[in-house]
């Protein structure tokens, strides 16, 4: 426009011409969509090439500042920018340049499409680099949940591996309580056992003094009092040594181990202390299942349901694993034998529950088996069957 306003020339007879075309070429392409027109009263008016039809309204021109607004140009709607200028006799000389809309359109679609390929480039690169930054500065963290997995799994003893200085004093602080743990549960368990088996000799004094008592019939109520408290505490004695040689409580014990390869050299043995009885496994889906338990509680805890079972059976003893659609898992070890009344099964976790004299054993081993189970986190249960009895251990 303004480039317009300075090559136009006005004689002093007020008719006007152009110096030069305009530096755009665009305005000698016949409609090419952009125009111009020079406008003088009682003059001829001046238009570009590319103004093969129609004409531009020079009412737009009516101020000499540059106006600008949105009218109907030869070739559709256009922008068209106007202003005035006085000529040498006074008359007003109008100027005007128009500019088809679609064209500000293209240029505004082509703008918003490449912006739009950049952005969706740099959000891309942004998401990228983000990723990046998560995943490289998480992998730490990452490989302290795999460390604490390893560690619950009883895979490992401590948490392993170098780690970033913001959480290695994190990792510092957790193997040293992890160790003092440790061993605070061994030094536990050794003081338990040492107490047990200290406490082992008076009271084998104290019971020989009993049994010396009860030659004299004066003394055999006092006797009797002794030998029984005497035989309470032997169980109380015998049950802490037997929690003391598991390894129950202690870290780290847990392994991922197959129930039936567990269960396989436990029946072999009980057929060898049995031989009158007959142990049989059972599977039901569970060929190859494994469980995150610890080995020896777990061999402990069938062995004194299998032993339990063999002296109570008539002939038969069966161990049974069973898979549930709902995810759990029992063992369950029946036997032929006459099973246990209500009021029996209610005792039979007592330390020193036994109902028969005649047989073997101390009346612990079900307290030491619940014990275990439930330091395990498994159930047991006992029920009478119609072919018997049976102990359900449910994982």
């Amino acid at each position: 426009m303004r480039e317009l306003g300075r090559l136009v020339v006005v004689q002093p007879d007020g008719s006007i011409s152009l110096s030069r075309p305009l530096s755009d070429p665009r305005y000698e392409e016949p409609l090419s969509g952009f125009y111009w027109q020079i406008s003088a009263d009682g003059q001829h008016t001046l238009r570009s090439e590319s103004m093969t039809r129609g004409s531009l309204d020079e009412h737009i021109a009516h101020s000499s500042e540059i106006l600008h607004t949105l009218e109907r140009g030869p070739t559709g709607p256009a922008i068209t920018y106007g202003f005035t200028r006085k000529g040498p006799n006074g008359e007003d000389i109008h100027f005007v340049i128009a500019t088809d809309e679609s064209e500000l359109d293209r240029l505004e679609n082509r703008f918003i499409r490449d912006l739009s390929v950049w952005l969706v480039g740099l959000a891309a690169l942004l998401l990228a680099t983000g990723l990046a930054i998560i995943t490289f500065g998480l992998h730490p963290l990452d490989r302290l949940s795999r460390a604490i997995g390893r560690l619950r799994r009883g895979e490992a003893q401590e948490l392993e591996g170098e780690y970033p200085a913001e959480i290695a004093p994190l990792v510092t602080d957790l193997n040293a309580y992890l160790h003092q743990n440790a061993e605070m549960v061994a030094r536990s368990r050794v003081q338990a056992g040492n107490l047990a088996h200290s406490l082992r000799t008076p009271l084998a004094v104290i019971t020989d003094e009993a049994e010396r008592l009860a030659e004299n019939s004066a003394c055999a109520g006092s006797s009797k009092v002794l030998l029984d408290q005497t035989r309470m505490m032997a169980q109380q004695i015998e049950f802490q040594l037997a929690r003391a040689r598991s390894s129950t409580g202690q870290p780290y014990s847990a392994r991922w181990v197959r129930l039936p390869d567990v269960a396989e050299p436990i029946l072999r043995a009980m057929q060898r202390l049995h031989p009158d009885k007959h142990f049989t496994l059972y599977m039901q889906g569970c060929e190859g299942l494994e469980m995150p338990l610890d080995e020896v509680d777990y061999s402990e805890l069938l062995s004194i349901l299998l032993d339990n079972a063999g002296k109570w059976a008539a002939r038969e003893v069966g161990l049974e694993f069973s898979c549930r659609p709902d995810g759990s898992v029992a063992a369950t070890i029946r036997d032929d034998g006459p099973g246990m009344s209500e009021e029996q099964r209610a005792q039979a976790f007592e330390i020193g529950s036994r109902f028969d004299s005649q047989k073997s054993g101390s009346g612990l081993g079900l307290a030491i088996a619940r014990d275990l189970a439930s330091s395990l986190g498994l159930s047991l249960d006992l029920e009478n069957t119609p072919d018997g009895f049976a102990a359900a251990v449910r994982f």
